[in-house]
């Protein structure tokens, strides 16, 4: 059996041997947390946890939930790793700079087999040329997916994000027949295309698309599939962690990797709701790298419990259906209420503020409104600098600046506001 096949053994596990397969996993990884990571040990004893109260996997409920801002907040105290660090600095290769800032650490040697059994899960095979149009700058992602993909033997051709006009050309001239991204950007490209007269079915070699990023309206992807005929999959993961859920050739969730615990909890209780219930994901990763218990990812989705027709036993994650506080994708990229905050504090000309998410077409839209304190002051400079620094804290390029009229804000205006709506 070739190394990426679907390997029934440990993919088709019956319910019972699965769960104590869970179980055992989660007990070593929970018991060697609070060994090895100073702030594991450190929550645990705060919040009057013991390894030992461990007896089954409903114990797990037991164990505190680790919120990305308390991982923000922890890191920031006691930078780089907040004490989540299992091992010496120096056995690291790279660390990545997520937004928030958040560091994720990469150990020496670091394997992508899971991510390189996705991608040939989802068809992608030795020689295929395959666009990674994520992010290689500071974020995992992009590093992420290209290593998965020339561990398959596939070529990549690392675009990255943006200027869709060369990656057009680019996609055109080396016949790329694969891509990875967001559906959003992958619609961008083929509007584009479209622009310079290709005919998309018949001249644009693209007919696989990894979908991922962002959450995916069936409209879109329908769109995707019927009229452009690009075979499309979805897989799902975090900077933290990395890709730990796919979909199988049935198309009816994202399988959860056989390496991580995944739970769908009520976020303001932390108890687990049952499959079919929406909850936000938390993940528990069975790596003692970087030993992240109960993390919350932020995101909503449900479970499907049932079994699956094409053998996998594993539970799936439907779909992602949004984001819980105030943090929200945009455009592939995580967006906090406190990096608005941050991005906005130095500006005193200004004396309240909102940016608001909204969706034109296929494309996600940032607009900026903002109070003035003063009359008199020169908008266009004060537009280009808010620009700049937005740009340079949040990573993501605002669409418009809107000065709006004393009082046109209220007093408790959220700093970060999502106005689009999902099918």
């Amino acid at each position: 059996m070739r190394i990426y096949d679907h390997d029934k053994e440990t993919e088709g596990m019956s319910m019972a041997i699965r769960e104590k397969y869970y179980f055992d996993k989660l007990k070593e990884i929970i018991n060697y947390a609070y060994r090895n990571a100073p702030a594991i040990r450190r929550k645990f004893d705060q919040a009057g946890f013991d390894p030992s109260q461990f007896k089954n996997i409903q114990d797990l409920e037991k164990v505190p939930i680790l919120k990305k801002e308390e991982l923000k907040e922890e890191q920031r105290k006691n930078p780089p790793f907040g004490g989540y660090l299992a091992i010496p600095l120096e056995n690291l290769q790279r660390v990545y700079v997520s937004p928030g800032p958040i560091y994720d650490p990469e150990e020496k040697g670091a394997s992508r087999l899971r991510e390189a059994k996705m991608m040939y899960d989802v068809g992608f095979r030795p020689g295929d040329r395959v666009a990674v149009t994520l992010s290689y700058h500071m974020v995992p992602a992009g590093l992420l997916f290209d290593k998965a993909l020339r561990e398959i033997g596939a070529l990549v051709v690392p675009t990255g994000v943006g200027n869709s006009e060369l990656q057009v050309r680019v996609i055109k001239d080396l016949h790329v027949t694969g891509y990875v991204g967001t559906a959003t950007f992958l619609m961008s490209l083929i509007r584009k295309a479209e622009e310079r007269g290709y005919i998309i079915r018949q001249e644009f070699p693209i007919k696989k698309a990894l979908l991922t990023a962002e959450m995916v309206p069936q409209s879109l992807r329908d769109t995707l599939e019927y009229r452009y005929h690009i075979d499309t999959w979805q897989a799902y993961g975090t900077a933290d962690v990395g890709l730990f859920a796919c979909e199988c050739d049935q198309k009816s969730g994202m399988h959860l990797a056989n390496d991580v615990y995944v739970e769908i909890i009520d976020p303001s209780t932390g108890k687990n709701v049952q499959p079919g219930e929406t909850g936000e994901v938390v993940v528990t990763y069975f790596n003692k790298v970087y030993p992240l218990i109960r993390l919350a990812t932020g995101d909503l989705s449900y479970l499907n419990a049932e079994l699956c027709p094409c053998g996998r036993t594993s539970p799936r994650l439907v779909k992602i259906l949004g984001r819980v506080g105030d943090a929200f994708k945009v455009r592939g990229l995580f967006l906090h209420g406190s990096q608005v905050k941050e991005a906005l504090s130095i500006f005193s000309e200004i004396s309240r503020y909102s940016m608001e998410i909204s969706r034109t077409g296929d494309r996600d839209q940032l607009t900026l409104k903002a109070e003035l304190k003063y009359e008199g002051v020169d908008q266009e400079n004060l537009s280009f600098r808010l620009l700049n620094r937005i740009k340079d804290v949040c990573r993501l390029k605002v669409d418009e600046v809107k000065f709006v009229r004393p009082g046109t804000l209220e007093p408790d205006v959220k700093p970060l506001i999502d106005n689009r709506k999902w099918e």
